[in-house]
């Protein structure tokens, strides 16, 4: 079939069974958006190149499938390299199309020319410069095939203009021959073996969870593992909701804001069963102390993750799905019993806490356990990067995975509110909630005009504290309550500003107002701004300061 260029990206997108993209227009992507127009593909416009990007990566994150986002060339492609890094940093599959200018101006600094591809080489798994639009469709199917799987991550296609004008013969291939990436799906069985005998002889086993859980769809297998083997279970943060939160054996997340029986176990383990989790230094603080008596088994489709930061004793390379069902084939539980009787004392003993008093200022942690009640556990939650994330992250409880959407590895401000756009887009009966700092929001809140257009009836739960909220707080640990910068005072009013996108804003100052403000905004069709007003001193609690072990918490640690 003879096809131009254009026509071609969009029939290698409908192969791929793409239904929607993500993106923001211009001069170098006229004839890709005049197919998109003709094709009736659904398209949905941000107003911010970099709030496409993150709302293709909600997308991904939420409904498990490859996101796409379309930005022009210049300045429209280099908008997208913030969200490519998150992308590639958490392991979202994510292909980003990009206009170039045309073939033979390349390298001549024309107008709104930028070398995308050697820009974002560092964060991507694989990036294309197409030359030839005989390699277009061939190109497409590698990269769609790239990013969704082995160690999932962004591809970027590099478009020039003259070629999407060009005519050629299209066939799409049906199958990629790529003899250098043959990612390993199987775990080798000697080593599997070896992880079962070392699970039965351990008398402190602990399970670490991490966000390639999520992304193998292994967290039944990961439940069956833990109930049968009676281990004891931590995740991380992008692996939140990989294992029921009600869980009895859940002992939270662990790290920096981590729970005290979570960082506790760690330390006390003889025996760590890391399952896709790549040991961030947010989790293990300083490196020489963590898990010191403790043999690793380190479960990862990654082989570059294993061995990177901590000694492991049996590595295992392969899908964490496939090789937790060949585990419990051949694991016989161990005796867990007092260990488990410990560390469930740990956790009933020094659980997290706070205090709201009823005529005191709004404790952001009573906002968030308000969100969780009031929507019984039942939405997707999104967040930006800061307190609330960490607030997020430790009060709203999670019971199934795709369902708690944050910025882990790069920790992008501006992440949340896109993000929760794409997940609404994925799901759009189901309840988002995105929970943002007021710093992180006026990041990407240009985004209300998506929200609005499209009638997404995202909530977003603004956490209101008048600063920049994590950066006050190690201000205030570290130096000497010294805040340079850090306050915000002059933000806009959230209600206003959302009024004025045609979103309704709600704002909530006392304890009464927040069930109420929360209630109105759930039985509201459409988008909703919440601000609430909360105590710009409250902090993140517990913490471990840097390059300390993860047991030398600065307070919520004691019973």
């Amino acid at each position: 079939m003879k096809m131009n260029g254009a026509q071609m990206v969009l029939s290698c997108l409908e192969a791929e069974g793409v239904d929607v993209v993500f993106g923001y227009p211009g001069g170098a992507v006229l004839t890709l958006y005049d197919e998109i127009y003709k094709k009736g593909l659904r398209h949905i416009l941000a107003r911010h190149e970099q709030g496409a990007a993150h709302a293709a990566d909600g997308y991904a994150r939420a409904s498990g499938k490859t996101g796409v986002v379309i930005a022009t060339s210049g300045p429209g492609a280099t908008n997208l390299v913030t969200g490519i890094a998150n992308a590639y940093m958490d392991s979202i599959p994510l292909v980003a199309i990009t206009g170039q200018v045309a073939r033979p101006g390349i390298g001549t600094d024309a107008f709104q020319e930028a070398d995308i591809t050697g820009i974002t080489l560092p964060i991507t798994k694989h990036n294309y410069l197409i030359t030839e639009l005989q390699e277009l469709p061939r190109i497409f199917k590698e990269a769609f095939h790239i990013a969704g799987t082995g160690r999932k991550g962004p591809v970027l296609i590099d478009l020039p203009k003259d070629l999407q004008a060009e005519e050629g013969e299209f066939v799409y291939p049906e199958r990629v021959e790529m003899p250098t990436y043959r990612p390993v799906y199987e775990g080798h069985m000697g080593q599997v073996s070896k992880a079962a005998t070392a699970i039965r002889k351990a008398k402190k086993p602990l399970i670490y969870s991490g966000g390639g859980v999520v992304s193998s769809g292994a967290h039944a297998e990961l439940l069956e593992f833990s109930q049968y083997a009676r281990i004891p279970v931590t995740t991380t943060l992008t692996g939140l909701g990989s294992i029921p939160c009600q869980y009895e054996y859940y002992l939270g997340m662990p790290g920096m804001h981590g729970t005290y029986a979570a960082n506790h176990a760690i330390s006390n383990a003889d025996l760590i069963i890391a399952v896709g989790a790549r040991f961030d230094d947010r989790v293990t603080g300083r490196l020489d102390t963590f898990a010191v008596n403790a043999q690793v088994i380190h479960i990862d489709i990654d082989p570059a993750e294993i061995g990177k930061n901590v000694i492991v004793a049996i590595p295992i390379v392969g899908d964490v799905k496939m090789v937790l069902r060949e585990l419990l084939k051949k694991l016989k539980p161990g005796d867990t019993a007092a260990w488990c009787k410990q560390v469930l004392s740990w956790k009933k003993d020094r659980p997290l806490r706070y205090q709201q008093m009823p005529d005191a200022p709004l404790k952001p942690q009573f906002v968030i356990n308000e969100l969780y009640r009031l929507t019984a556990g039942d939405a997707i939650i999104t967040t930006d990067v800061g307190q609330h994330q960490m607030w997020a992250a430790q009060y709203y409880h999670l019971e199934r995975p795709r369902t708690f959407i944050t910025s882990g590895g790069l920790g992008t401000m501006g992440f949340g509110f896109p993000a929760a756009i794409g997940a609404q887009v994925a799901f759009p009966g189901r309840t988002v909630i995105c929970i943002a700092g007021d710093g992180s929001f006026q990041m990407n809140s240009q985004e209300l005009a998506t929200a609005a257009c499209y009638n997404l009836p995202v909530k977003v739960a603004i956490i209101n504290n008048q600063y920049l909220g994590m950066v006050r707080q190690w201000q205030e640990f570290f130096y000497g309550s010294r805040y340079s910068q850090s306050c915000l005072a002059g933000s806009p009013d959230f209600v206003k500003l959302a009024e004025a996108y045609g979103v309704v804003g709600l704002r909530a100052r006392t304890v009464d107002e927040v069930p109420e403000v929360i209630k109105a905004a759930l039985q509201t069709a459409g988008p909703v701004v919440m601000d609430f007003s909360v105590d710009p001193q409250e902090n993140v609690l517990p913490m471990v300061a840097p390059n300390t072990s993860i047991v030398e918490m600065i307070g919520g640690d004691t019973p």
